[in-house]
């Protein structure tokens, strides 16, 4: 038995990216399969601030779920989700702009050019706004290839 083991460790590890799996493409806290922290996304552009979900409003997107304060927003989303959807999957702007990902949090948002973006926290933010643009290239370079990192 002890051989068995061994024999599929040894196997495991010599496939290439088999011992560390990319990271999901849509951020979730631990234990969680809930997006953006369980906040309604398209609150964010009809309401200009977030608003907590219902789970009574929930759809599937992406292999996670995702909540709205409303059966409209619920609506919405499922009509184009992308367009409401976080970009770089809710991880943090920020951090793809500068190559890794951090959990990106729903209190820390902006958007931009019609699209939402979440920070890692309101410091992380006050870096992030100091270059927009700059940050939101360099993510765009950046993503998806960070999730494999």
């Amino acid at each position: 038995m002890k051989r068995l083991i061994l024999a599929l460790a040894l196997a495991a590890a010599a496939l290439p990216g088999a011992a560390l799996a990319a990271k999901p493409p849509v951020y979730t806290a631990p234990f969680s399969q809930v997006a953006a922290g369980g906040y309604d996304v398209v609150a964010y552009f009809t309401v200009g601030r977030p608003v907590q979900g219902d789970a009574r409003f929930a759809t599937q997107w992406k292999g996670v779920s995702w909540q709205f304060s409303s059966a409209g927003n619920l609506a919405k989303f499922r009509a184009n989700p992308a367009a409401y959807a976080p970009q770089y999957g809710g991880y943090c702007a920020w951090a793809a702009a500068n190559g890794y990902t951090a959990k990106g949090d729903p209190l820390q948002w902006k958007i931009v050019g019609g699209k939402l973006y979440l920070n890692y926290n309101a410091e992380i933010q006050s870096r992030w706004v100091k270059d927009i643009p700059g940050f939101i290239r360099k993510g765009d370079a950046n993503w998806p290839a960070i999730l494999d990192k």
